[in-house]
């Protein structure tokens, strides 16, 4: 699963295009070519200073990610115990953890080809599912779905899931362990350890 997961980031990235002026499945189809272009020719450049590949992924992925709703669905039942100082930090966080953590992955994308298969969901609803598939040379291909709604601020990505395991729902259990044994505070705690360590 983790190996999985690390694809994601290398293959779904956007440019700073505003995104109610094209569909969410436009909007993937055009926009990852031309990050991982930039990612391809420039590698060495990102392998070694992560700093430039943190601003990259901050610059072309966090304007198209809602984090907030994001962190809520990682937090399940227990996003009614974050009280109004807590959630600025655990979103805060939690949004440095998968920025960190997959944006390196972008740097492991060997040219796999994607595969748009069928939109679910209605475009006029707001509310769409845009499922790919990544070929995988001698394998089976590996299944992603990405979740958008559409609000004010245009499409924004809510959810990513892998093979149909969702990649944010996949923390819930790691952050409901966290927060049984040392509360909101030591999950925000151990937050910033792991993202002191990436």
């Amino acid at each position: 699963m983790k190996l999985l997961m690390r694809v994601i980031f290398g293959l779904f990235v956007f440019t700073n295009s505003p995104a109610t002026e094209i569909g969410p499945e436009e909007l993937i189809r055009q926009t990852a070519d031309q990050v991982l272009m930039e990612i391809k020719a420039n590698s060495t450049k990102y392998r070694e200073d992560p700093g430039q590949l943190y601003a990259l992924v901050n610059e072309v992925v966090l304007p198209h990610f809602d984090f907030i709703a994001m962190t809520d669905l990682a937090l399940g039942k227990y996003k009614k115990k974050i009280n109004a100082a807590q959630k600025p930090l655990i979103t805060a966080e939690f949004r440095t953890l998968l920025v960190r953590t997959y944006g390196k992955a972008l740097l492991e994308y060997n040219d796999q080809v994607i595969v748009y298969k069928p939109m679910e969901g209605s475009v006029g609803d707001g509310n769409v599912v845009v499922r790919t598939e990544i070929e995988q040379p001698g394998g089976f291909p590996i299944p992603l779905d990405y979740r958008l709604k559409l609000g004010s601020q245009g499409w924004k990505v809510f959810d990513i899931s892998v093979d149909e395991i969702s990649l944010v729902t996949n923390y819930r259990s790691s952050f409901a362990r966290q927060i049984k044994k040392k509360g909101v505070d030591g999950l925000i705690k151990l937050l910033k350890q792991r993202n002191e360590q990436l």
